[in-house]
């Protein structure tokens, strides 16, 4: 079997080179790099092929937080006494750790690159919460210890037979605490909008 290729070695897509160039373009506006420096990036990232590439356009714009893309997947998620986030687009690892003590650590799947179809997330809440925030279409499989407190939003008691199929396995340890996996509702705010403009307009 092949190694798993590293994060910055992963293929690029169009969507990952158009984060960095909206970046680039954000700091060319407010002065953070030269017309010419603008110029030069931007063109490397149009032609970049992998994510390595593309971070290192933009490593001296922001913080590691703030980044159009990160790279950093395997380093644990804490939430101790505050709120710590990962989200936008960052690479998700085949094992994920996950702790919340005495505050909340809130994990964004939807757009996340998954390096394998099965992830093991281990998810620790002790007197905090573990949000996960999952796309449509991943099952969610949720197993562990709860002494005083809860997990929900498991949307299946094992893996799918399916092995195509995208499963984050959710292995728990919580003491008064919580750990939440949801999927958010599409917005049905279009349609009701556009209801109401035929009832104002009227027919023909």
């Amino acid at each position: 079997m092949s190694p798993r290729p590293a994060p910055r070695d992963l293929r690029a897509s169009d969507a990952d080179r158009d984060r960095v160039l909206e970046l680039l373009s954000e700091a060319a506006g407010d002065g953070r790099l030269t017309a010419d420096e603008h110029a030069e990036r931007a063109e490397r990232a149009v032609s970049a092929r992998t994510l390595g590439d593309l971070a290192a356009l933009t490593a001296d714009l922001a913080e590691p937080s703030a980044q159009p893309l990160r790279l950093e997947g395997g380093r644990m998620i804490t939430g101790f006494l505050g709120t710590e986030t990962r989200d936008g687009r960052w690479v998700v690892p085949e094992t994920v750790t996950v702790s919340a003590v005495f505050g909340e650590a809130v994990v964004d799947f939807r757009s996340a690159l998954m390096q394998s179809r099965h992830v093991v997330l281990y998810a620790t809440a002790i007197g905090g919460r573990v949000r996960l925030i999952v796309p449509d279409g991943v099952t969610v499989v949720m197993s562990g210890t709860v002494l005083v407190g809860r997990k929900r939003g498991g949307t299946a008691q094992s893996p799918p037979d399916d092995q195509d199929a995208p499963v984050i396995e959710v292995r728990t340890f919580v003491i008064g605490g919580e750990v939440v996996a949801r999927t958010p509702r599409r917005s049905l705010l279009p349609r009701w909008r556009g209801r109401r403009e035929l009832r104002r307009r009227g027919p023909g």
